[in-house]
């Protein structure tokens, strides 16, 4: 814009990237966390979904005209910090001063996001993707659908920027959009979050789906095996002619054996019959013989 009645004067990159990075140390003292976008080389983004988001926003006519002012903005790292959360995008951008960027977007319609997720529904392939945070190509190319997807439409989108441009969409707003798909190069669930939805439902869908069709498979395999053997499986297999089951005869009724502290069973009493020790209990000693005596024979 104009400044007085010339034009701003003209700031090197290297001195407003040393007057942003002494404002944002300023900002860490007081316990801000910053989150800057840095890219590798010139290409702003390099995955599917960072890929889409641009090319989304690209496709709008409202901003083909605007954002390719951004786009320097943001490769040579004029945005010195990016948040994304429910339903806004904060940011710090570094031009002749350094600028405040909030950039809003409306939630998901409830009935939007139950498409998708029925469109979700069902495909095994992007189960194991969903479990293990990441998102298969299926499910990517039904959320980045441009009309039906997650991605927001302009009438959704409000910007604001510090800066003196009157532009809805100053060159400091377009780089925060850019480095916005940039940073879903790393953490595309944060689309989700901007969105306000939850991955994680999309997960319990697949789940659900493929334990409904493994129950319908294990009931058609008993019905199936109901019919080749003429037994009711559901049932539990029982019929009313069946045969009782045969119990087994009753054996006799035998004691337990008694067992001595010692851990030694223990030998049953006979009538008449002392046993070694009974003497020795009693105070008496067995009668010994004689060394050197004969056993006696018996008579008769």
């Amino acid at each position: 814009m104009a400044w007085g009645w010339g034009w701003r004067p003209y700031v090197p990159v290297a001195q407003r990237r040393a007057n942003a990075a002494r404002q944002v140390a300023k900002l860490v003292k007081k316990g801000t966390a910053v989150e800057p976008v840095t890219l590798q080389g010139r290409q702003i983004a390099r995955t599917f979904w960072g890929q889409a988001w641009c090319s989304h926003l690209e496709s709008f006519s409202d901003f083909s005209n605007r954002l390719p002012r951004g786009r320097s903005y943001v490769r040579n790292g004029s945005v010195c910090h990016l948040a994304i959360a429910k339903g806004r995008i904060e940011a710090l951008v570094s031009g002749s001063s350094l600028y405040r960027v909030t950039i809003r977007i409306g939630a998901l319609a409830g009935p939007t996001w139950a498409d998708v997720k029925r469109r979700c529904a069902g495909q095994i392939a992007s189960l194991l993707d969903l479990l293990q945070g990441k998102l298969s190509d299926g499910v990517m190319s039904v959320v980045t659908d441009r009309s039906r997807g997650l991605f927001p439409q302009p009438g959704e989108i409000t910007m604001a920027c510090s800066c003196p441009d009157w532009a809805v969409m100053c060159k400091h707003v377009a780089a925060v959009l850019y480095g916005a798909g940039a940073r879903l190069d790393t953490t595309p669930e944060l689309l989700f979050t901007l969105r306000g939805v939850d991955h994680a439902e999309l997960v319990q869908v697949e789940t659900a789906a493929l334990t409904a069709g493994k129950r319908k498979g294990r009931r058609l395999r008993a019905e199936a095996l109901g019919e080749m053997f003429g037994i009711d499986l559901a049932s539990g297999g029982a019929t009313a002619d069946a045969a009782p089951a045969i119990r087994a005869p009753r054996g006799r009724r035998t004691e337990p054996k008694r067992v001595s502290a010692k851990g030694q069973a223990a030998q049953p009493k006979r009538k008449g019959v002392p046993r070694a020790g009974d003497a020795k209990a009693k105070g008496r000693t067995p009668r010994q013989q004689p060394s050197g005596a004969k056993p006696k024979r018996p008579r008769g």
